[in-house]
């Protein structure tokens, strides 16, 4: 499988991340960028471009735009995602991570490891969403839609 070599975040235009929000897109980025497993679908009967793949996430017109290009910058598509489907457990995602962050500060290990897998749970199903909206036109194993569910998140913050 193919992968994402570069990945460019426009966050113009929205609010400035608070500095646990800032950390979680570095170390997605960062991690994202070491690791990641990501193909482009074969569509009516051609095949799809290898990769490696540059990719531009953005909101526009309140909606998700994933937009790839391959390394020398050709445009190879985009996708325009609706995010009503991402609104709840984006929602449920910040409310558990504002739980962990203060847990982490004042609560024994038991409290902030029962918090911390709830938010894992609520991360996975963020991630399963996203597969599910890119089916058909992307694949991706699920640590890769772990990590882009999170830069998603980022923007939704403020779109």
């Amino acid at each position: 499988m193919s992968r994402i070599c570069q990945i460019e975040i426009d966050d113009s235009g929205l609010p400035t991340p608070t500095p646990e929000i800032e950390q979680e897109r570095k170390v997605a980025v960062f991690d994202l960028l070491e690791d990641n497993s990501f193909a482009l679908a074969a569509r009516d009967g051609a095949s799809a471009p290898d990769g490696p793949f540059v990719m531009h996430l953005s909101i526009r017109d309140r909606r998700l735009v994933i937009a790839l290009n391959d390394e020398g910058g050709g445009a190879l598509g985009e996708f325009i995602l609706s995010l009503g489907p991402f609104r709840q457990v984006v929602k449920d995602y910040y409310q558990i991570c504002g739980s962990y962050f203060d847990a982490v500060k004042r609560l024994p290990p038991s409290q902030i490891e029962a918090i911390d897998m709830a938010r894992r749970g609520i991360h996975n199903e963020g991630a399963r969403i996203l597969q599910e909206r890119l089916e058909g036109k992307a694949d991706m194993d699920i640590d890769t839609a772990r990590r882009l569910f999170t830069l998603v998140c980022v923007l939704h913050y403020g779109g």
